[in-house]
């Protein structure tokens, strides 16, 4: 085992925890609809990366396959993707976002961006958001191979 300082520990931890709550209060500033928070994911996702089969949607979003196939029913059934054969494995099928889909989430992440910028406006200052600026070019070195 190697030692670390205290205050790695501390800002790991804290990182953590910030960034979970961040993520969980982002999830909660969505469109006015009846999409659950899994499956405005799954959108999101898909308008990220493109298409993608269930089982890799499963391994992304840390869900098992049958929650997965839940998950892609009720977005089938509000026509927000599509399924079609795999064109490199028949035997599989690939998910896709419909027009619908499509607008549905970027409609969300606007949402959601327009809540996080009103919000850094809102509850900081010019110099804090600097420095809040300068501290997320620091943490992206932990991006660094």
């Amino acid at each position: 085992m190697f030692e670390v300082s205290e205050s790695a520990v501390t800002a790991a931890r804290d990182i953590r925890v910030l960034f979970g709550r961040l993520r969980r209060r982002l999830r909660d500033v969505t469109t006015a609809d009846d999409l659950s928070p899994a499956q405005t994911a799954v959108l999101l996702r898909l308008l990220k990366n493109g298409p993608a089969s269930a089982s890799e949607l499963a391994g992304a979003e840390r869900v098992r396959p049958q929650s997965m196939a839940t998950i892609l029913t009720g977005l089938d059934r509000h026509g927000l993707i599509q399924r079609a054969p795999d064109p490199d494995d028949g035997r599989r099928m690939t998910v896709s976002l419909t027009a619908a889909g499509r607008t549905h989430a970027e409609s969300d992440r606007q949402v959601r961006n327009v809540w996080l910028e009103q919000a850094m406006e809102d509850r900081f200052t010019e110099r804090e958001r600097q420095v809040i600026n300068e501290a997320l070019g620091l943490l992206d070195r932990l991006n660094e191979k």
